[in-house]
């Protein structure tokens, strides 16, 4: 039970999904590492996030059941620029964030090429790339998911 989660909240992100192994990988080359992409739901308890366990973020996007992906893996090759896809979630048919991955801070051969640095990528690891605005902590006032019970 999430009963003492308090302050969940949603994020859309695109994710992507490594499809080779790779170390020290080129920005230039980095695409090729990519087996395909799909959406996430970077879920985040934000009273864990910024109140509870000394504010370190990690935890708060840890929790069983967090991050939801998919339903599908579009393959690489079927998306012709990754940095140009619509982009939104919705909360009870309400849509809560809309935009696009053009509006990306970090692109995805640049994650892969950094990261990549530090840590051997291995098929089937899976990268968020951040969400857009509408997230429900930084809202007027703010807006959380709840535990809907049937």
């Amino acid at each position: 039970s999430f009963l003492f989660l308090k302050e969940v909240d949603w994020e859309v992100e695109l994710a992507f999904v490594i499809g080779r192994r790779g170390k020290c990988i080129k920005e230039e080359d980095a695409l090729s590492y990519v087996a395909g992409f799909t959406v996430a739901n970077d879920v985040s308890a934000r009273d864990w996030q910024m109140k509870r366990n000394g504010q370190q973020w990690l935890l708060s996007k840890t929790f069983d059941s967090f991050c939801p992906l998919g339903p599908a893996l579009v393959t690489a090759d079927a998306v012709k620029d990754p940095h140009n896809l619509g982009i939104r979630c919705l909360v009870n048919g309400d849509t809560v964030q809309s935009s696009n991955t053009s509006q990306m801070i970090f692109k995805t051969a640049a994650l892969i090429a950094w990261v990549s640095k530090f840590v051997m990528l291995t098929p089937g690891d899976v990268f968020l790339t951040g969400t857009p605005p509408g997230v429900g902590v930084f809202r007027n006032p703010p807006v959380f998911l709840k535990v809907i019970h049937a």
